[in-house]
């Protein structure tokens, strides 16, 4: 059985929906009258959405593009956005999987802590980054995009896997302390600026800082790992070829890593 909510109403200003989880739907007594953020006006869900069906798994219809915190903080279950999505999609997901079938706006998976988050189209800046104030951003679990991912993608990440099927923007990995960062389509410029360990793997050419130093050019086996889990999600990546490593931020560790896949 799925629960499915309709956009009804486009809301004037951007609506603040952390509300819109698994976990938070299943429990409210009446769907409808859950708090929402209308700017500055507190409102009820049921004033932009229809709610039908029941379940644990959560389906919402509509352009969301004006609708952030869409999947906050979410544990459990699983929610899909038939449609795009606005801010902070994702951020603090701690379990469950999430997935929004167009484009997400900025910050999603912002401080994600597990589970598993899909972009089928493009994200925006800040994918899995970290907050102003926070020490890191995303510290465990997974996230998927299909398309391009705007600046700062995997800023600050401590653990997990960040893959985009295409092009990571500018500063990809920015201050990265662990963790993995997969950019099949590119990255930017300043790519790994300040990290400190963790990998940065991309299958196009790249232009690096000079702070990035080369080691070797080898075929890494862990790649396979990764590879077979993101085919199994649905994003096809290689699993052989040579890379050339590059080990950086000269101007921190030195203890992270760039590869950049080799043409045959």
């Amino acid at each position: 059985m799925t629960l499915t909510l309709t956009l009804r109403t486009q809301p004037d200003v951007p609506l603040e929906a952390e509300v819109l989880t698994p976990e938070r739907l299943a429990a409210a007594y009446d769907v409808v009258s859950l708090p929402v953020w209308h700017g500055n006006e507190r409102t009820r869900l049921g004033e932009f959405f229809t709610v039908s069906g029941s379940g644990d798994e959560v389906r919402i219809e509509g352009d969301l593009r004006r609708v952030h915190y869409v999947g906050a903080r979410m544990t459990t279950g699983r929610l899909t956005v038939a449609g795009d999505v606005g801010d902070h999609f994702g951020a603090g997901l701690r379990g469950g999987r999430l997935q929004v079938e167009g484009d997400a706006g900025d910050w999603a998976g912002a401080g994600l802590r597990g589970g598993t988050l899909v972009v089928r189209g493009s994200a925006g800046a800040r994918l899995g980054g970290v907050y102003p104030g926070e020490r890191s951003g995303m510290r465990g679990g997974e996230i998927v995009v299909f398309g391009d991912a705007g600046e700062r993608a995997g800023e600050g990440l401590r653990r997990g896997l960040i893959a985009v099927g295409g092009r990571a923007g500018e500063a990809a990995g920015l201050r990265m302390l662990a963790g993995t960062l997969v950019a099949v389509g590119g990255l930017g410029s300043r790519a790994g600026a300040g990290m400190r360990r963790g990998s940065i793997i991309t299958m196009a050419p790249a232009t690096l800082l000079s702070t990035f130093v080369f080691s070797c050019r080898y075929r890494p086996p862990f790649l396979r790992l990764y590879a077979r889990r993101l085919r199994a999600l649905g994003l096809d990546v290689p699993d052989d070829g040579r890379y050339a490593r590059w080990c950086g931020d000269g101007l921190e560790l030195r203890r992270g890593e760039i590869l950049i896949r080799e043409a045959e």
